[in-house]
């Protein structure tokens, strides 16, 4: 008989979980397109317009499925997710910014380890540079940099001061001093989101313009201040001759005139969908953070870290589930309430737990208090870095190539 009693998930029981033996956090969320039953989903494509579309055993029969959020895109989201709750205060955790804005670029950027690709080992912030001993030095030459070079799953000690979400998260340091031989962490949190009994289905795309510009009202010429004309001789001269809009000067290169209809494939109608977040424990148990170098295990450290760990997990995968918005025309919406299950021991009736995104934070500060207070480093202050002027030559150099090719497209 199911378990069908579910408790309020807290800071005791996470870390008993995390010490013991237990194999994962699960939680199983299903979802409906916001519109309602029926309405028409639009998952992302991939290659050649593409969707991932193939068919799945569940519960033992062949069922059609689309890929709506993959394991990557849920990743991204989860470190969204606690970027935004950091910049709101609502959480401390690591961060580690590099800082465009000054560098009069077309674009200001500012890119966290939170948002970078590759996380810490991203080539933006090995590339940027740190004040150190009134100095600046790239990144991975300075000594928190260095401190990465030698990572691995025996002393992790060094990432989760800096950077624990690519300990939760999965990362490799394959274009740091050591190339391929770099520092490399699996994913302890996988998540995704597909939809079940997966009908491909048609996407039509018109626009009647109320002016009814006509194709043949053209040419139209480029004006020498960004703006059109009509008139050939007021037109810019490329190579002495007056340049058209786009490459023939049709109205639609300006979004005027009619579009005509059309109709193509695009877009599933789906019986459900349903969000497969697991939190693996085992792989968090392999992750060890001795002091001072030392390589013997520390029971204490190692649980308060590996806690903190799971506690940021869930905390991440609760915050970004409020956020089920996923693209244009994929909107999903919860059936049911957000649960998690505990998988135990082989055989063992899986533990249910409530968690909401608040309680997620509440347990992840106190997971936080409790690993300092163990001794273990946790960085209150973001880390500034500043790209190196070869970095930000190349930024500004690609928007400047943009920019000249939109001019170049118009011709």
């Amino acid at each position: 008989m199911a378990n069908t009693n579910t408790e309020a998930l807290d800071l005791a029981s996470l870390r008993k979980a995390v010490a013991g033996n237990a194999a994962a956090f699960r939680c199983l969320t299903e979802y409906e397109p916001a519109g309602g039953p029926g309405d028409k989903v639009f998952p992302p494509t991939y290659e050649g317009g593409k969707y991932a579309f193939e068919t799945r055993r569940i519960n033992g029969e062949a069922v059609p499925c689309v890929l709506l959020d993959s394991v990557q895109s849920q990743a991204n989201r989860m470190e969204l997710a606690l970027l935004q709750a950091w910049e709101k205060g609502d959480i401390s955790l690591p961060v580690i910014v590099v800082d465009f804005r000054d560098g009069k670029l077309f674009k200001p950027l500012r890119v966290t380890s939170l948002d970078a690709p590759h996380r810490i080992a991203d080539a933006i912030l090995r590339d940027s540079e740190v004040e150190e001993k009134g100095k600046k030095v790239r990144f991975r030459d300075s000594a928190k940099g260095k401190a990465l070079d030698y990572v691995d799953i025996r002393n992790a000690r060094p990432l989760f001061e800096l950077c624990p979400t690519a300990l939760v998260f999965g990362m490799w340091d394959s274009t740091g001093p050591r190339g391929g031989l770099g520092a490399k962490f699996q994913r302890a949190v996988v998540s995704e989101i597909v939809g079940l009994h997966a009908e491909a289905g048609v996407r039509t795309s018109s626009r009647i313009d109320p002016l009814q510009i006509m194709l043949q009202a053209g040419p139209i010429y480029a004006a020498p201040e960004g703006d059109w004309t009509l008139d050939e001789n007021a037109a810019r001269k490329v190579k002495g001759k007056p340049a058209k809009v786009g490459k023939e000067g049709k109205p639609s290169e300006l979004n005027h005139g009619n579009v005509t209809p059309s109709i193509a494939a695009g877009g599933f109608t789906i019986g459900k969908a349903i969000q497969t977040t697991v939190i693996s424990l085992p792989a968090l148990r392999r992750l060890r953070f001795p002091a001072n170098g030392e390589t013997k295990p520390e029971e204490k450290t190692d649980t308060a870290a590996r806690t903190v760990l799971a506690a940021l997990g869930l905390c991440a995968a609760a915050l970004a589930r409020l956020d089920t918005d996923l693209r244009s025309r994929c909107l999903l919406t919860p059936t049911g309430p957000v649960e998690w299950e505990l998988l135990g021991e082989p055989g063992e009736t899986p533990k249910r737990y409530a968690l909401s995104p608040s309680t997620a934070i509440e347990i992840f500060r106190q997971a936080v208090e409790e690993a300092k207070k163990a001794g273990l480093p946790w960085m209150e202050e973001p880390l500034e870095l500043k790209p190196s002027d070869s970095l930000l030559a190349l930024v500004r150099r690609s928007q400047e190539l943009q920019v000249s090719q939109a001019i170049a497209e118009e011709e």
